[in-house]
This record gives structure tokens, C-alpha cells and sequence, in this order.
């Protein structure tokens, strides 16, 4: 008996790598081989970076805020731990847009914890 094969579903799941992998350079767009390897590299650095994308807009806030409190004389820690202790349930993202495009409602908030 002869041997069946889908070729159907093979040429299906390349296709949908190889579109995946459009716009790399190189042989990375049009040889399976590679560009099967470079577009699963390609997902784990998404997956990563997912992560990290959040981690690095902590930071950015942190140094927003602690930029727009240092012109009243306050550090970011000392900002915090007073926003904490007035209940104020103002998040950073919140704070960081306050500072950078409100600043009177953001010496508002400093003048009501200071």
C-alpha cells in the first residue's frame, strides 16, 4: 500500500510560518528551515518582552514622578510613603501623567501631602 502523506496540513503549517516571517532578512524570510527557527526565537522574545514591556513602564513612572516632586523639595520615597499614609489611591500611572501634563493638579496633590 502506498504511503499517504498530508501534504495539505504540511503545506498549511509552513505557510503560516513563512507568513509569520515576512519582513526578516535575509534567507530568515524564504528557506523553512531558517525561518522556522528565527520566527520561535522571534515568539520567545515576544512572550519575553510582554513581561518587560511592564517592568519598564514602572520605571518611567517612577522616574516622572520623582522628577516632578523633587521641584517641591520631596524625593520620590518620602512622595510615596505620605501618599500612602493620606490614603490617596492615586496610582503611579496616574501620578506620572499628573506630573508630566498637569503639573498644577500634580503641586495640588504634593501641597495636600506635604
Amino acid at each position: 500500500m502506498p504511503r499517504s502523506v498530508n501534504s495539505v496540513a504540511s503545506r498549511a503549517r509552513r505557510k503560516k510560518i513563512m507568513k509569520l516571517a515576512k519582513g526578516y532578512f535575509g534567507r530568515r524570510k524564504n528557506v523553512w528551515t531558517v525561518a522556522k527557527n528565527a520566527v520561535e526565537k522571534g515568539m520567545v522574545y515576544a512572550y519575553r518582552d510582554r513581561k518587560n514591556n511592564k517592568r519598564n513602564f514602572r520605571g518611567l513612572w517612577i522616574q516622572r514622578i520623582n522628577a516632578g516632586v523633587r521641584q517641591f523639595g520631596m524625593s520620590y520615597s518620602q512622595f510615596m510613603g505620605k501618599i500612602k499614609a493620606n490614603n490617596i489611591e492615586l496610582n503611579r500611572k496616574v501620578l506620572a501623567d499628573l506630573a508630566m501634563n498637569h503639573p498644577q493638579a500634580f503641586k495640588a496633590i504634593v501641597d495636600k501631602v506635604k
